[in-house]
């Protein structure tokens, strides 16, 4: 998990009204990113964090626009007498700072981490659900809850009520729903998490009533022995940005061309500070055989790999 601690600082201040130590220092900023960080690291669960902040001094855009946030109001003193406390904070997480002078907090956080590929988030239902089409509405309206039974989505239905299984409490995929699709509110009181994609795939192939949610490279790779086994027990909903959309699966050419609607890109995270074997793994897979195994995988690369055809019409 990268954060940008000035943005994140920022928030908290503005969130959080007027706190004071007994001597008069302000704490809000520091109050408010603290309780932001613990509920992200207790939601997202990552396996490692780092910390970006701005340095007070000017960047290499100011170098090349002069106007560069000229009109932006200074921040204010009561917030960047906190600066070294939530500095404090981050590093008593054991959480690495960096900082580099010339360049923002979110411009280090570009250089912490490198795109490797397009990614989806699919749903899957029982092999005896005759339900595989619905609309970007219909299911936020099963994720919130507010539609709970099968005959809500079809009224000649007879499964009873949706049970929605995820991969597991504090994956990308439950983020991705909760933060991109119910942006913050809960999930139904039928959702529940299991521990991993096969296990979605296990429970979604013994329960009618079920809908799964699952990384799509674990069902797109059809030259795979696993994934195909994994298709021939369960189906693939087909998804419709609105009623007057065309429902569209999560293929690979849905997926580059965002007709399929639940799409997001894929980082790996560089946690090294120097060069070594962690940089040269990201910098393979971010190269043209790299590329071409993300491919191969059933994602979209990040950069597509070049191909060299020729044409002989004689």
């Amino acid at each position: 998990m990268l954060i940008d601690g000035h943005a994140l600082m920022h928030k908290g201040f503005h969130a959080i009204p007027y706190l004071s130590t007994s001597k008069g220092e302000p704490t809000n900023a520091v109050f408010g990113f603290t309780a932001i960080l613990l509920n992200a690291i207790k939601e997202v669960q990552p396996d490692c964090i780092a910390a970006t902040f701005d340095l007070p001094k000017p960047t290499f855009r100011h170098t090349q626009y002069a106007e560069y946030k000229a009109h932006r109001k200074p921040a204010p003193d009561d917030l960047t007498m906190q600066i070294p406390k939530v500095k404090e904070v981050t590093r008593a997480f054991n959480i690495p700072i960096y900082e580099q002078a010339g360049y923002e907090a979110d411009d280090l956080i570009g250089t912490l981490s490198t795109k490797i590929a397009k990614d989806a988030i699919a749903f899957v239902v029982n092999n005896e659900n005759t339900d595989t089409t619905m609309s970007v509405e219909k299911i936020k309206s099963i994720m919130l809850g507010n539609d709970s039974l099968w005959n809500q989505v079809n009224a000649k239905s007879q499964l009873g009520k949706i049970n929605i299984v995820f991969d597991n409490n504090g994956s990308a995929n439950t983020t991705y729903i909760k933060d991109s699709i119910l942006f913050g509110k809960s999930f139904s009181n039928n959702a529940f998490a299991v521990k991993s994609n096969p296990e979605v795939i296990d429970y979604v192939s013994k329960n009618k009533n079920a809908i799964g949610v699952l990384s799509v490279n674990w069902i797109s790779d059809s030259d795979d022995t696993l994934t195909v086994s994994f298709l021939k027990k369960i189906k693939v909903i087909a998804l419709a940005k609105d009623t007057g959309s065309k429902a569209v699966k999560p293929y690979q050419a849905y997926i580059q061309t965002k007709e399929y609607p639940f799409t997001r890109d894929v980082y790996m995270i560089n946690r090294q500070t120097r060069a070594g074997l962690g940089m040269g793994f990201v910098s393979f897979v971010a190269g043209e055989k790299g590329q071409i195994m993300i491919l191969k995988a059933g994602l979209i690369p990040a950069i597509s790999p070049i191909r060299l055809i020729e044409v002989n019409t004689q």
